[in-house]
């Protein structure tokens, strides 16, 4: 892959190896702005990668680094998420500016990133996430528009055949990774966010619940 080098002073060393990709929204007017703030020292925010619309992979901060993307987040019991994973920034105007849909050529393009990154570390799918389910007291991306079922479909995410036999259903959030102190509707709302965009409200109606159950069984037999 072709990189363009964009490098941001705002990153550290690693705690811990990577074990994870988050996936961002950029949720600014342009992808300038978003790459000027994330280079800028006094944001004290980065990302490892960004993706503009148009396929262009702007590489900010070298992967061995602790890039400052996720801000208080956690996921399956881990809260220092900055040093366990691999941040990339898309560049869309998110829910602030409507949400814009997903250009074709930067989905690919992430989809090829994601692999990479994954073979790199040895990340299994479910361990793909968007910053929404690390922290949906917060965040919103990258949102319903987002098509996660177009990366699952490649092995760069999970996603349930339909909703399975519930079960417990915060045993199953929590198998899932969503953690408990993220606020129980903020989780159902996350959750929708990602495997049910058609409906997001924070309801658990039997769909929500089914599709919990399903995803919670695919994430535990890993």
């Amino acid at each position: 892959m072709n990189f363009i080098d964009a490098p941001s002073p705002n990153f550290n060393d690693r705690a811990k190896p990577v074990s994870l990709i988050v996936l961002h929204y950029t949720g600014m007017e342009n992808g300038q702005t978003a790459l000027d703030r994330m280079r800028d020292p006094e944001a004290r925010v980065s990302a490892h990668y960004m993706v503009e619309e148009d396929g262009r992979i702007f590489r900010l901060v070298a992967e061995d680094k602790r890039a400052w993307h996720a801000g208080v987040s956690e996921w399956a019991g881990e809260t220092d998420i900055n040093s366990i994973s691999v941040g990339i920034e898309i560049v869309n105007g998110g829910h602030e500016f409507g949400l814009p849909d997903y250009p074709e050529a930067q989905i690919d393009t992430v989809i090829s990133l994601t692999k990479q990154i994954m073979k790199r570390h040895k990340i299994p799918p479910h361990r793909v996430v968007g910053h929404s389910d690390i922290a949906p007291l917060r965040k919103q991306d990258p949102g319903e528009k987002f098509p996660w079922q177009q990366l699952a479909s490649v092995g760069c995410s999970i996603w349930p055949d339909g909703p399975a036999r519930p079960g417990d259903v915060l045993e199953d959030l929590t198998t899932i990774g969503y953690g408990a102190g993220q606020g129980l509707m903020n989780r159902f709302e996350a959750f929708q966010r990602r495997f049910r965009p058609s409906r997001v409200d924070g309801i658990p109606d039997n769909e929500t619940i089914g599709l919990i159950a399903a995803v919670a069984a695919a994430t535990a037999s890993a």
